[in-house]
């Protein structure tokens, strides 16, 4: 009972603690939770705008609850029997929650980039032969949206509707820099806008940046072959505690039951996840090498 007590005892004088906080700083904490909350929403519609995927707002922040409160609810129920984890593990799989989906849209955008930059090299190629064959810059990435498949098809596409419209080719080419951030497209969009204006062999040009960028590709292909070794290394190193502990689990499993049965022995688990987190971006930040 006493216990039981000082339990309730704690708990009410955190959340006091908490309430007090939130009042002294509420400004700054209702900022704060606006950038979070609205911000990183919007953050992700442009993201997602980028990649063609229309969405509205409202339906990325019913994903963004969802996917924090409402998977930390759910993790929190399946734990209840025992309180200290339930909480422990609810809160941290409702802010992992929370931020999970703004890196995945950026994965997801930084995919689109590097398909995107593989594609350039057929698609320059098509351009080229296209050039030397009559066409202009427009009927040549008209080719290109009728051979090739997406993203490049999307992003050229665009592009042509823009000059349509009215939108100039260099600005046009210019949002394309935009909607693209790459150093391949850079120099493509640069080239085209450069000799537009002074004149010169655009032909001659796109099989010299195609054959820049496959040059590149070559390079990072063969640093991702050389970096696989330790990438691969320090993964299985990774997975050492897991697989001790479940070794240890099934030949005595009574001396693991404190680790899953004690406050001590979760804090143990947290502290080991932590760890494991922090090593995973130290080898990923050792391994990775920028071209």
């Amino acid at each position: 009972m006493t216990d039981r007590f000082e339990l309730i005892l704690a708990l009410l004088a955190f959340f006091v603690s908490v309430a007090f906080i939130a009042y002294r700083y509420s400004e700054r904490f209702l900022e704060w939770l606006r950038f979070q909350s609205i911000g990183t929403r919007d953050y992700i519609v442009d993201r997602l705008n980028l990649m063609f995927i229309d969405i509205t707002p409202g339906r990325v922040l019913l994903g963004q609850f969802l996917l924090s409160f409402g998977l930390g609810f759910v993790v929190f129920l399946l734990l209840l029997p025992q309180f200290f984890p339930a909480i422990l593990f609810g809160l941290l799989i409702t802010l992992v929650g929370w931020k999970a989906p703004k890196p995945i849209v950026d994965w997801m955008y930084a995919r689109r980039v590097k398909q995107f930059a593989y594609q350039m090299i057929d698609a320059l190629s098509l351009m080229s032969n296209g050039l030397k064959s009559g066409l202009s810059v427009v009927q040549a990435m008209g080719l290109v949206t009728q051979e090739m498949p997406d993203p490049i098809r999307q992003e050229f596409n665009l592009v042509l509707s823009e000059n349509k419209l009215g939108v100039s080719v260099e600005e046009a080419f210019n949002n394309l820099a935009k909607r693209i951030i790459s150093d391949d497209v850079e120099m493509f969009v640069t080239s085209i806008n450069i000799l537009k204006e002074t004149g010169g062999n655009l032909a001659e040009t796109f099989d010299t940046i195609t054959s820049t960028i496959r040059d590149r590709i070559k390079l990072e292909k063969k640093i991702d072959a050389m970096t696989a070794l330790g990438y691969g290394q320090g993964m299985i190193l990774l997975c050492v505690p897991a697989v001790m502990g479940l070794i240890l689990h099934m030949s005595d499993p009574e001396f693991m039951k404190p680790l899953f049965t004690t406050a001590i022995g979760w804090i143990i688990i947290l502290v080991i996840l932590g760890l494991e987190l922090m090593a995973y971006v130290m080898i990923t930040k050792i391994v990775k090498i920028d071209v």
